[in-house]
């Protein structure tokens, strides 16, 4: 079996000591493929640094986090464009809205947000949406932006049942990470009502561990145990699950097996 790892962080200094180790134990897992979001302009090197190192393996986005938006965003704004022209990239992200923390810049999240979906739309690519405490307005602000070619993946999905339907007619995929394994995380209550054509799986590494490893540093080898938590929630194989979900990730992100069409 095969899978892909749609989020994950592993630029983050967290695993500046072992990266390597983390990389083989992916492909030993059977990842075969993790992509790398964006935050802002101090992780670009980083990222890009470890798609050097892992061309087939590590594939970077490039986008702006909102929590790293601010009243001078405009800056960071101009770094992201300014790659974006540079180079190809398979998304714009990780870009979206959150007041978790701050409410203080929520017209420049939003702002932030219509620019880089604009991005995307102009260049034919994805977005990877962040949406903490803001899955409605972040719904509303996708509804708004109406083009046949935008489409992304709501990173880390943690609603209803209605608020996935919404997601889904509105073409977007939903990211499956380490929460869906929780006791109290809601998901077991959504996931069985979802058709398997709509699902990535993540990682959010080094976030949001599944259990039995919450609370520790989360992995891209860990992908199997989210996988495992969907295929028992769904009543199926987990070889339909690591098949499907790497048939959702491969179309999304537009890639290519070597030798299809």
């Amino acid at each position: 079996m095969t899978f892909v790892d749609t989020h994950a962080h592993i630029y983050s200094g967290k695993f500046s000591s072992d990266i390597k180790d983390v990389i083989e134990r992916s492909i030993d897992g059977g990842v075969e493929r993790i992509y790398m979001p964006n935050i802002d302009h101090t992780t670009i090197d980083g990222m890009l640094e470890l798609e050097q190192l892992y061309p087939s393996v590590c594939i970077p986005m490039m986008g702006l986090h909102p929590c790293s938006v601010n009243k001078e965003f405009d800056k960071e704004l101009y770094i992201v464009e300014e790659w974006l022209n540079r180079r190809d990239f398979v998304a714009v992200g990780e870009m979206g809205t959150d007041l978790y923390w701050d409410k203080t810049f929520w017209a420049e999240q939003k702002e932030a947000f219509k620019i880089q979906s604009n991005w995307a739309i102009e260049r034919d690519v994805p977005i990877v949406i962040h949406c903490r405490d803001t899955i409605d307005e972040t719904i509303e602000l996708v509804s708004d932006l109406d083009s046949d070619r935008f489409r992304g993946i709501f990173h880390c999905f943690t609603g209803s049942s209605e608020q996935a339907e919404k997601i889904i007619d509105l073409g977007f995929l939903l990211g499956i990470g380490g929460v869906s394994t929780f006791k109290n995380g809601g998901l077991h209550e959504v996931i069985p009502d979802i058709d398997m054509s709509k699902l990535v799986l993540e990682t959010d590494s080094p976030y949001l561990s599944p259990v039995p490893h919450r609370g520790k540093r989360n992995q891209p080898s860990y992908i199997p145990l989210i996988a495992d938590r969907v295929a028992e929630l769904k009543n199926i194989p987990l070889e339909v699950v690591a098949e499907q979900t790497t048939l959702n990730a491969n179309g999304i992100f537009n890639f290519k097996i070597e030798g299809s069409d």
